[in-house]
């Protein structure tokens, strides 16, 4: 390939980039919604945890979706339907502040999730397909560092445009007129709209420059080859246990996460009481920056400890942070919490990564089940959130703590089957 070929490719590589900086963005938001609005709709715990319900529920819902689509119109294809997706969903937030309804919130999270599933699923290959296959792999790891990134511009855009830090004790909006209580809500929800059609504006244009772009035939054509596996694969796939206990490890692995990330500002106002929620959006932001700094180091320790023996340690490590949350819930259990985060960084990839080994021509259909499992995020969060409505919610960090306890589980089974195999 010579310096005209390569230099084409350039636009399209970073409009692609720039995806796996908008999910993270999105995804991140998240955790400043659920604070939001169990302020402005006076939610329950379990009632906030809809936010990541819908949200994950989309993913789970698009996931196989996205790769027929792909499969009969192409990856450039899917890029633009996911952008319009995630701006549609961008947009509806829009009406559903000048409503006042929370439903109308989450279907609009569920549209922006359905956008990502469709950017998440064409994104990879898209990468892969877009250069030298013999740095395939280095063009990855580039364009995942983008994610991080994007997580933390979230936090950083919840923190200064939608939380006002406006915190009232029960006392005092017992104390407040009906109408002054009305306005004060108001006020939270209108927060919102602004910075999500500022993000709707923006994935919109970025579609437009993705249709105007011209990319590389393999981008622009049907992939065929990348189908969702037929029916008999599945029931193959069912037959590899370990892949099974895979599956079931992700689920609860995105369980654990979205469950730490999501509940992080509900269990800082309880560990340290009369901290403003601005100020525990920090603690958010900078485990943001310890699960980054965890992808790296974990990825070093990996040139000299096997995958699976580290993700063991890791996991367990991770139930004992857990524990002292549980116990501690001070200012040592806060810290404890959020450092569960740098522990878990390398789970996500690492069990993917084991999950599929071996599978051969099985891979792909595999992969898809992997990426259904995030439907732990939705499923697990709401049990958190349960949990916490009926005790306390540093009680329902009981939660993540038995999520690491599988995923210990699973490390060693891989660990076995490795070491078995040398």
């Amino acid at each position: 390939m010579d310096n005209k070929e390569k230099l084409p490719l350039v636009l399209p590589l970073l409009l692609i980039i720039s995806l796996f900086f908008l999910w993270g963005m999105a995804n991140h938001l998240n955790d400043i919604l659920i604070t939001q609005f169990k302020k402005a709709f006076t939610l329950s715990d379990f009632a906030s945890s809809f936010v990541q319900m819908a949200f994950y529920f989309g993913y789970f819902v698009f996931a196989i979706p996205a790769a027929l689509f792909m499969k009969h119109y192409g990856y450039k294809s899917g890029v633009i339907l996911g952008l319009l997706l995630y701006g549609a969903g961008a947009f509806l937030f829009y009406p559903a502040a000048q409503l006042h309804e929370y439903q109308v919130f989450l279907l609009a999270l569920f549209v922006i999730a359905s956008g990502l599933a469709f950017l998440e699923t064409s994104a990879n290959p898209l990468i892969v397909a877009m250069g030298d296959p013999e740095t395939a792999e280095r063009r990855l790891n580039f364009a995942q560092s983008f994610n991080p990134l994007g997580a933390l511009t979230g936090i950083l855009i919840g923190r200064e445009f939608i939380l006002s830090g406006i915190e009232h004790t029960p006392e005092e909006l017992a104390a407040l007129a009906p109408t002054e209580l009305t306005q004060l809500y108001e006020m939270e929800i209108q927060a919102v709209q602004g910075p999500y059609i500022a993000v709707g504006f923006f994935v919109v244009c970025w579609a437009l420059l993705v249709f105007i772009t011209r990319f590389p035939a393999a981008a622009e054509q049907p992939a065929v080859e990348e189908g969702a596996g037929s029916w008999r694969d599945f029931k193959q796939l069912m037959q590899h246990k370990l892949f099974v206990f895979g599956v079931v490890a992700q689920f609860f692995y995105v369980g654990a996460q979205v469950c730490i990330f999501s509940f992080m500002i509900r269990y800082g106002k309880e560990a340290l009481p009369g901290t403003g929620e601005k100020t525990l959006a920090t603690y958010v932001f900078l485990s943001l920056i310890a699960f980054m700094a965890g992808r790296f180091i974990a990825t070093a320790l990996m040139g000299k400890i096997k995958a699976s023996r580290l993700m063991a340690g890791f996991a367990l490590i991770n139930v004992a942070l857990c524990l002292v949350a549980i116990i501690l819930p001070n200012v040592v259990g806060m810290f404890a919490f959020a450092g569960t985060t740098f522990f878990m960084s390398l789970m996500f990839p690492t069990i993917f990564a084991l999950s599929i080994k071996g599978l051969g021509a099985l891979t792909k259909p595999g992969s898809s089940l992997l990426i259904m499992a995030i439907i732990g995020g939705a499923v697990l969060t709401a049990l958190m959130g349960v949990i916490s409505d009926l005790s306390e919610i540093h009680v329902a960090v009981v939660v993540p703590m038995v999520c690491f306890v599988v995923i210990a589980a699973f490390a060693r089974a891989c660990y076995r089957r490795d070491t078995a195999t040398i």
